[in-house]
C-alpha cells in the first residue's frame, strides 16, 4: 500500500507529475540544447542584421533600404532558430510549421491592416518617393524622414517630435516631397493700405530681394499686385532660393519688409469694417 507521502510526491492537487518528470529525464538534454539554440538564434540575428546593414552602408546604399532589410533579416533568423529549437526538443518540425502556419493565417486575418502596412512599406522602397532626411508631408503629418519600418514610417518634425505614420497611410495618400528639387519658391503676401504708394512698396521689396545673396537671379523673383482685398492692396512676393535657405529667407524677409515699411511710412492695415447705425426716423452719424 502507498503511503500518503509517496502519493504526494507523484501528484500535487490532483495533477500527476510522473510523465512530466520522465519526459524531462528522457529529453532533458535535448530541451537544454533547444533553449541554447534559441538564445544563440536571437544573438545571431542581431549580429547578422547589423553586419549586413554595415556592408550595405559601406556600399552607400539607401538608408531606408538598409533599415527595412535589417528588420527582415532579424525576424527571419529568429523564426529559423525557433524551428531548429523545437525540432531539437523532439517536436516534429512539420507539426510546428503547420501550427505556425495556422497561427499565421489566423493572425493575418485579424491583422489585415498590419499586412497592408507591410506591403506598403515594400512598395515605398521600390518606388522610392523620398529618402532619409527629406522633408515630406505624408498621411497628414510633416517632417524629416528617419526610417521606413516594417509597419510604420518615422518622421522627425522641425520642433524635434517623432511622428509614426502607418505605411498604408503614406502610400494611400498624397506624398509631398519638399526636398526632391534643389530649389524652392518662397510665397509671401504683403498688404498695404489703399492710400499708400504701390510703386514705393514694390520698390522696397525689390531692394530687399536684390540685397540678399540667397535669392536666386534665375528664375527671377516676382513682385506684383496680387489682389485688391477688403482692407488692403495685397502685393505677392515670390523669390526662388535653394532648399536649405527656404525657412531662413521666409522668416528674415518678413521681418525686414515690416521694418522697411515702417521706416518709409508704408502702412500695413488690419482687417476692419465700417458699422452704420440707423434709427426708425433716419440715419445716426
Amino acid at each position: 500500500m502507498e503511503t500518503k507521502a509517496e502519493k504526494t510526491g507523484d501528484s500535487l492537487m490532483g495533477f500527476d507529475f510522473g510523465p512530466l518528470i520522465q519526459l524531462f529525464v528522457d529529453r532533458g538534454l535535448d530541451i537544454v540544447f533547444g533553449v541554447i539554440i534559441l538564445i544563440l538564434g536571437f544573438w545571431l540575428s542581431r549580429i547578422v542584421s547589423r553586419t549586413v546593414v554595415y556592408a550595405m552602408q559601406k556600399r552607400k546604399m539607401d538608408p531606408l533600404i538598409c533599415g527595412f532589410l535589417r528588420n527582415i533579416i532579424y525576424y527571419a533568423i529568429v523564426v529559423a532558430a525557433m524551428i531548429a529549437a523545437v525540432t531539437k526538443m523532439g517536436i516534429p518540425a512539420t507539426s510546428f510549421v503547420a501550427v505556425l502556419g495556422a497561427a499565421g493565417l489566423a493572425i493575418g486575418l485579424a491583422l489585415q491592416g498590419s499586412l497592408s502596412n507591410f506591403a506598403s512599406g515594400i512598395l515605398l522602397l521600390i518606388f522610392h518617393p523620398f529618402r532619409v532626411s527629406d522633408y515630406v508631408t505624408v498621411g497628414g503629418a510633416s517632417g524629416f524622414v528617419e526610417e521606413i519600418g516594417l509597419l510604420l514610417t518615422t518622421l522627425r518634425t522641425p520642433d524635434n517630435k517623432t511622428v509614426f505614420v502607418p505605411n498604408s497611410s503614406v502610400l494611400g495618400g498624397t506624398i509631398t516631397n519638399n526636398s526632391l528639387k534643389p530649389t524652392r519658391r518662397v510665397d509671401m503676401v504683403f498688404g498695404i493700405g489703399y492710400q499708400d504708394d504701390i510703386n514705393l512698396a514694390k520698390g522696397i521689396i525689390n531692394r530687399l530681394l536684390e540685397a540678399d545673396d540667397r535669392i536666386l537671379k534665375d528664375p527671377a523673383p516676382t513682385v506684383a499686385v496680387g489682389e485688391l482685398g477688403e482692407s488692403s492692396v495685397n502685393i505677392v512676393c515670390r523669390p526662388w532660393v535653394k532648399g536649405e535657405h527656404y525657412w531662413d529667407v521666409l522668416f528674415e524677409l518678413n521681418e525686414k519688409v515690416k521694418q522697411s515699411f515702417d521706416a518709409e511710412g508704408v502702412s500695413i492695415p488690419f482687417p476692419q469694417r465700417d458699422v452704420h447705425l440707423y434709427t426708425e426716423t433716419g440715419k445716426v452719424e
